[in-house]
């Protein structure tokens, strides 16, 4: 599977659990992230000893010309984007009540997890569109990496829940948008997933699904959403667009 995907966020947690997936499905990648290449060296390293042609854009999803910078230099190497996944996301700094959530850490926020997913997907789906319209054989999909919490309300971090909410409907306007291209659009939903954001509060988690939190006996790792992103990748769901995958070991499942 020769296939060229830019992976925002993809040098950590979940993102680097898919880039490592599709590593050895025999993805081409670009790994977006907002640290310096050598910060993250050992990491793409890790990824080319699986297989795979691994590219670093720096830059920051919030930024508009930033946003530019990343997709020209995936495009400078690549030529064609076949994949994109929109992981790049961020928590909120300090988690506060809805009552006194500061309108500093809702726009910050809300740039990163929805903003800036929103139009970097305007330029890579345009970017698709003119690739298919010139070359019907042309394959490609829009992946995002959204979570349980859009619909699953958590008042202490009431702005995260929102960007995730918000990118449900772009996944839904984008399939719609496609579709003319046949160019399906996915919303991925992990839940509780063991990263660097989850990790101040994993202690609380651990204790939360050994009570029954999940119906899986754990809470998930990046490799279970990378499987499923992988599948997404090969077409091997291909019928499914502008739907949700929910990866969450049953947590957001009803039970009486």
């Amino acid at each position: 599977m020769s296939k060229n995907v830019l992976i925002t966020g993809g040098s950590r947690g979940i993102g680097l659990g898919i880039a490592k997936e599709l590593a050895k499905a025999g993805c081409n990648l670009a790994i977006n992230g907002i640290r310096n290449e050598e910060q993250v060296s050992e990491t793409l390293q890790e990824l080319q000893n699986l297989g795979a042609e691994v590219i670093y854009c720096q830059g920051d999803i919030a930024s508009a010309s930033e946003r530019n910078k990343i997709i020209e230099i995936a495009l400078a190497r690549f030529k064609k984007i076949h994949v994109l996944v929109n992981n790049a996301g961020v928590a909120p700094r300090v988690r506060q009540d809805l009552l006194e959530v500061t309108e500093e850490s809702y726009d910050r926020v809300m740039n990163t997890n929805l903003r800036g997913p929103f139009f970097f997907t305007q330029k890579i789906a345009t970017h698709m569109a003119n690739n298919k319209s010139s070359n019907t054989d042309f394959q490609a999909c829009i992946i995002n990496i959204s979570s349980v919490s859009a619909t699953l309300a958590s008042i202490q971090r009431g702005e995260y829940c929102i960007s995730k909410s918000g990118m449900g409907m772009m996944t839904k306007l984008f399939a719609v948008r496609m579709g003319v291209y046949n160019i399906p659009v996915y919303e991925i939903r992990p839940g509780v997933i063991e990263t660097d954001m989850t990790a101040g509060v994993l202690e609380k988690y651990q204790k939360q699904v050994a009570e029954g939190l999940t119906i899986a006996p754990r809470l998930g790792i990046p490799e279970d959403i990378g499987k499923v992103v992988a599948a997404l990748v090969e077409n091997r769901i291909p019928y499914a667009t502008g739907q949700v995958i929910t990866v969450d070991g049953g947590l957001s499942l009803p039970r009486f």
